[in-house]
């Protein structure tokens, strides 16, 4: 855990987990704090600008754009996270499985994996959607089943790299089986990068979700969704320009935070195995002196 530790001492990492903190408490009680009904229409207030009463104005239907923002995090961030979620588990442990269980699993795990990346992301989502009905889990199910490769040849590359180790092999001799060894050797020197993995993922199933719902999939209106008040904020654009600002600025500020969250871990991984590196320098060079004398 030295790596987290690490990163929560560079700003960046903190601000961006103060980002994601206050995204999470909209997700949790957005429909606290959302000041109205986002599905209430108010006569006489359509198409309004900021005010008083409308923070963020009105929309075509005299909704509260506010309301509807904070009440679509809800289901913005979920399906995202819904995805990652489904991927992490179809891409990590057969990616740490792949480097111990021996040559046939490996083979077919691999294959697999290279066939489900030569799909696209959107048209299969929207393929699956069309098939199993227009619902956003549909289409995120399909998501997470295309993101998995990724986690699967990360996850996979970080166990290959202590596949040799000595306290490895050590277990090995003594009889521990794959499952434990990776639980108790493995598992704690890939998370660090599991973690990045992740954070990045993530960054990227929401900018996905904001783009199926930004074309109307998966979501029947009037839910709110980031990228659904997006869309429907473009098609205003002559009475009130500003208005795609709101959600914009959002799913920009959440994505770019889980980057910096990723790229902070990445930093101080990095730091520490340079640290490491340097240690043993320092040491092997100690040594040769010592026995020159």
């Amino acid at each position: 855990m030295s790596t987290f530790r690490r990163a929560w001492q560079l700003r960046p990492a903190k601000i961006s987990v103060v980002i994601l903190a206050a995204i999470v408490v909209l997700v949790a009680f957005g429909h606290l704090l959302a000041p109205m009904d986002p599905l209430q229409q108010h006569d006489g207030q359509i198409l309004k600008g900021p005010s008083a009463h409308f923070w963020l104005g009105t929309d075509y239907l005299g909704r509260d754009v506010l309301s509807r923002l904070i009440y679509g995090s809800t289901l913005s961030v979920l399906t995202a996270l819904e995805a990652v979620g489904i991927a992490f588990g179809l891409g990590v442990l057969p990616g740490l499985a792949s480097v111990y269980l021996g040559r046939p699993f490996e083979w077919v795990s691999q294959r697999v994996m290279d066939g489900l990346m030569a799909l696209p992301f959107i048209i299969f989502a929207i393929a699956v959607a069309a098939l199993l009905g227009n619902g956003l889990h549909q289409a995120m199910f399909a998501v997470g089943v295309l993101m998995a490769p990724g986690f699967f040849r990360i996850t996979r590359a970080a166990a290959w790299s202590f596949n040799r180790a000595q306290y490895v092999e050590a277990a090995q001799l003594l009889g521990a089986s794959p499952w434990r060894i990776i639980r108790k050797h493995i598992w704690n020197k890939v998370l660090p990068t599991v973690a990045i993995a992740t954070a990045n993922h993530i960054a990227g199933a929401l900018l996905i979700v904001s783009s199926l719902t930004f074309l109307g999939i998966g979501v029947v209106p009037p839910t709110p969704t980031w990228g659904g008040l997006l869309a429907s904020d473009l098609n205003y654009l002559a009475q009130q320009r500003w208005a795609p600002v709101a959600p914009a600025l959002l799913i920009m500020i959440t994505v770019g935070a889980l980057n910096v969250f990723a790229d902070a871990i990445r930093d101080s991984s990095d730091d520490g195995a340079l640290k490491d590196a340097t240690k043993r320098r320092r040491l092997g060079e100690s040594r040769n002196v010592a026995t020159a004398r």
